[in-house]
């Protein structure tokens, strides 16, 4: 295994592990048991794209283009404001826990749009996932696509033992309380996120 992979492999696992918009999704998936596979396909297509755009180039597009960078900045802030507003609410009002009590599942297409829209509509990712992880595997060139590799393996991979392991923990989330403070913690994350986004972190 190649230094530039392994490279890449630790630095996406890094970046995935932290609670984000993407990987709550998968999660609360995993949990009620609905379109697993699908889903995690979806996400991982996704990164595939995502982050060989950022080893293709993506850096030296941000350096040509530096307002393109600042925009996808405020959107990101913007999205995560949102949606970490919606899980606080969500939290509050206990929806997730009535979801988890047997509200009707959610259809095949519309899981899918819902992981494409938080993937695709949420310029974070492309601050992370293009920006970051391209910049960095422009430093391991002529290894960079091994890099792109390796942060894509660790992508996958977590997302696999997320929708899938999520089953491990249903019995915690058997309990309506359970899915409130999962709601409340996304919530409180995303709005972290937010801010540090606005600062420029």
């Amino acid at each position: 295994m190649s230094v530039a992979f392994t490279a890449g492999f630790a630095l996406s696992l890094g970046l995935i592990l932290a609670i984000g918009a993407q990987n709550a999704f998968v999660l609360r998936q995993g949990l009620r048991g609905e379109h697993v596979t699908p889903v995690v396909v979806v996400c991982c297509l996704s990164e595939a794209l995502l982050i060989a755009t950022g080893v293709a180039g993506f850096e030296a597009f941000g350096r040509a283009v530096p307002w393109a960078l600042e925009a996808m900045r405020w959107g990101g802030v913007a999205f995560l404001v949102v949606y970490g507003a919606r899980a606080l609410k969500a939290a509050l009002a206990g929806e997730g826990a009535m979801r988890a009590e047997g509200a009707p599942g959610t259809e095949l297409r519309q899981a899918l749009g819902a992981a494409l829209a938080i993937t695709w509509a949420n310029p974070h990712v492309y601050l992370d996932t293009v920006g970051l992880i391209g910049a960095v595997a422009a430093q391991y060139r002529p290894d960079h696509w091994a890099f792109g590799a390796g942060a894509l393996a660790a992508s996958c991979l977590f997302f696999a033992a997320l929708g899938y392991g999520a089953r491990l923990l249903a019995p915690v989330f058997g309990r309506p309380a359970a899915w409130r403070v999962l709601d409340a913690v996304v919530g409180a994350t995303m709005l972290g996120l937010a801010a540090k986004l606005a600062l420029g972190a």
